[in-house]
């Protein structure tokens, strides 16, 4: 049985900003994944919390940017066009939740997530 303590401001910050670097994707080539990476990776053994936080986080990234490489070649009979945008909202939507929930020390799965990382 896991030990239940008290996360630490600290904890809780590092776990979100862990998922809101996420939002790094929007602006730079595969900021999406290096982001969480960087955060995961800084803080992995300091804290359980980050340590999960950054595996959640960056696990969803992989599966998502796996799902839109995959969709691309079906733009072309524009069955991949409706799949590409709900991978986009569903990511925006699923990095706020989580982010939230990380902050006020909740636990959260991203769904359709492929554990590459365990």
């Amino acid at each position: 049985m896991r030990e239940i303590r008290e996360l630490s401001e600290s904890e809780r910050n590092w776990a979100m900003l862990c998922h809101l670097s996420a939002f790094a994707g929007f602006f730079f080539p595969f900021g999406g994944i290096i982001g969480p990476l960087i955060c995961w990776l800084s803080r992995k053994d300091e804290s359980l919390w980050v340590d999960q936080n950054g595996k959640q986080a960056l696990n969803f990234q992989l599966s998502v940017l796996l799902y839109i490489v995959l969709s691309v070649p079906l733009c072309l009979i524009l069955v991949g066009i409706p799949i590409i945008i709900f991978l986009g909202f569903l990511k925006v939507i699923c990095i706020i939740i989580a982010s939230v929930k990380a902050s006020k020390g909740e636990e959260f799965r991203y769904p359709v997530t492929i554990p590459f990382i365990q």
